[in-house]
């Protein structure tokens, strides 16, 4: 796959999560639009996700946000 793009195990460690969490961000009406969807999954801009990830969480109702990621 190419370094530019990123599919749902990418999107996962790019956000330091599980993939089952990765398919719940990537269902936020918040999160990237993929570029498209294959057999094997939907595929995403990998500078999209990375965008994305950077911006603050957007409130979805209690519990649903996106928890802060854990800084170095």
């Amino acid at each position: 796959m190419s370094p530019g793009l990123a599919g749902i195990a990418e999107v996962a460690q790019i956000l330091g999560v599980s993939i089952r969490t990765a398919h719940r961000y990537a269902n936020r009406p918040d999160f990237p639009k993929p570029l498209d969807e294959l057999a094997t999954g939907r595929v995403w801009k990998r500078a999209d996700i990375e965008k994305w990830a950077r911006k603050p969480p957007v409130p979805l109702g209690r519990g649903k946000g996106r928890p802060p990621k854990p800084r170095d």
